[in-house]
């Protein structure tokens, strides 16, 4: 069936029918998605040291403490979210 003649909703479905489907056939999930775990971690050093000139150490405890202030901001993010949801249905 082409894509074309698929609705959105269809074409979701599909997707996550694939997604399932090859999920199932992994028989290491924390390997297939460790390369990209690895690039995420690694964007904090690049940003809390773009030229790379920072001794190891300190270049991992500035991206520990940037890691630890984005993962704080989509915790409060989210909590403002639940708030204005449960504002908005009482």
């Amino acid at each position: 069936m082409p894509s074309s003649s698929l609705t959105p909703a269809q074409r979701s479905l599909r997707a996550r029918m694939a997604a399932h489907s090859s999920w199932a056939r992994t028989p290491d999930p924390a390997a297939r998605t460790a390369p990209a775990r690895q690039r995420f971690l690694d964007r904090f050093e690049r940003e809390v040291d773009p030229d790379g000139r920072l001794h190891p150490k300190e270049r991992q405890r500035r991206a520990a403490s940037a890691r630890k202030a984005y993962f704080s901001a989509l915790a409060l993010k989210s909590a403002k979210a639940r708030s204005a949801r449960s504002r908005s249905t009482s």
